[in-house]
């Protein structure tokens, strides 16, 4: 197994991903972080000086999560650089390439260029750990923006997909009076079965001022 990667863009997870390649005795190239302060001290990670170098370094790529968020650029929280989406296509032939959220456009270029992708959002074992991740983050949002305390409140979680069943017994669980929304029947069952109230979709306007 070639013991080669480059990790390009991404946020604090991309980070502690290359730090536990470099412990696990990887050679890591990155593009995207020169505004990281962690990785300066890694000897074994190089921060290459532009992409098409970081790209040409190895066969396995791993990029953002989201790859994306404006379907132009990559995700790069810690550089003052954009990367351009056309011009990470132009060095990826026959490369292998992880990260998340790809668009349908964005496959079809890669299958154009005998491109192995993986997409991490579409792996349900990441997906489900995500949301945990996810419904954390928003309580401690609902806590810093908010002069109420949870318990007590009346909460409406808008859909019932895996973050908003995470979140949905997380609140519960500190005390929330939980109320969610769904659109389908049987995810309508499903809220009743937890025991949360369920407000259909078309109904939602004759709930929404009722909640804090």
């Amino acid at each position: 197994m070639e013991k080669r990667i480059s990790v390009i863009g991404g946020d604090l997870r991309s980070l502690k991903l290359i730090e536990l390649l470099e412990k696990d005795g990887f050679e890591v190239y990155t593009y995207g972080f020169e505004l990281a302060e962690e990785l300066t001290s890694k000897t074994k990670i190089k921060q290459c000086s532009n992409l098409k170098t970081a790209l040409e370094k190895s066969k396995v790529i791993i990029g953002p999560i989201p790859f994306s968020s404006d379907r132009q650029n990559l995700l790069t929280p810690f550089s003052r650089e954009k990367i351009l989406i056309a011009d990470f296509l132009e060095n990826i032939e026959g490369k292998k390439i992880i990260a998340g959220n790809f668009t349908e456009e964005l496959r079809k270029k890669f299958d154009s260029k005998n491109v192995e992708y993986i997409d991490l959002i579409k792996r349900e074992e990441f997906s489900v750990l995500n949301a945990i991740s996810t419904a954390e983050g928003t309580i401690e949002i609902i806590i810093r923006e908010t002069q109420r305390t949870i318990h007590g409140s009346k909460i409406l979680v808008m859909g019932f997909g895996r973050v908003g069943k995470v979140l949905s017994d997380k609140l519960a669980g500190i005390g929330a009076d939980v109320y969610c929304e769904a659109r389908k029947n049987e995810d309508i069952a499903w809220i009743k079965t937890y025991g949360y109230k369920p407000v259909k979709l078309t109904e939602l306007n004759d709930y929404l001022n009722q909640f804090d």
